[in-house]
């Protein structure tokens, strides 16, 4: 019987981390939509898209595959938050802070990110084919490394990135 059982614990296991986790805070997701700033906040899986709310703090939070696609949060404060796998097709982000934040496999595509500051920010996979970084502070061609683009992908001078 003991066999039985602890097959029984281990398929219960697998099948609760196989589903999508849900969001953790949907009054803070929903505070974020209505354009307030919600520091520290969990917004894993937020649905931002078409977002139009500039200088916001969202500095800490966890945005972990949210959808900011299409939106414009210029001057938000992105800093140390937890930005993995992060969909951000064509958003404008001009002025952001993205300083400490973990923007591992984030899709920037044809993202607008002039003068923002990536100061200590983790580009590994990071896709910003298109995008357009020109003034961005805090990056460096080892952070560069990391991540991808595309011919299209604007960069400030002296740096490179390898296409995707």
């Amino acid at each position: 019987m003991k066999p039985i059982l602890t097959v029984v614990a281990v398929a219960a296991a697998l099948i609760a981390t196989a589903l999508p986790a849900a969001a953790q805070n949907a009054g803070q997701i929903a505070r974020v939509r209505s354009g307030s700033s919600c520091a520290g906040c969990n917004l894993f899986q937020g649905g931002f898209s078409g977002l139009e709310a500039r200088g916001l703090n969202l500095s800490g939070s966890r945005l972990r595959q949210a959808d900011l696609s299409l939106s414009v949060m210029n001057r938000t404060r992105f800093a140390n938050a937890d930005m993995r796998d992060v969909e951000a097709y064509g958003g404008v982000f001009s002025g952001s802070n993205f300083s400490g934040a973990d923007m591992t496999n984030a899709s920037f595509v044809g993202a607008y990110l002039d003068g923002a500051n990536f100061s200590g920010a983790t580009l590994t996979g990071a896709n910003f084919a298109g995008a357009s970084l020109d003034g961005a502070t805090g990056l460096t061609q080892a952070r560069l490394n990391q991540a991808c683009g595309d011919e299209a992908t604007q960069l400030p001078r002296g740096l490179s990135i390898r296409h995707c």
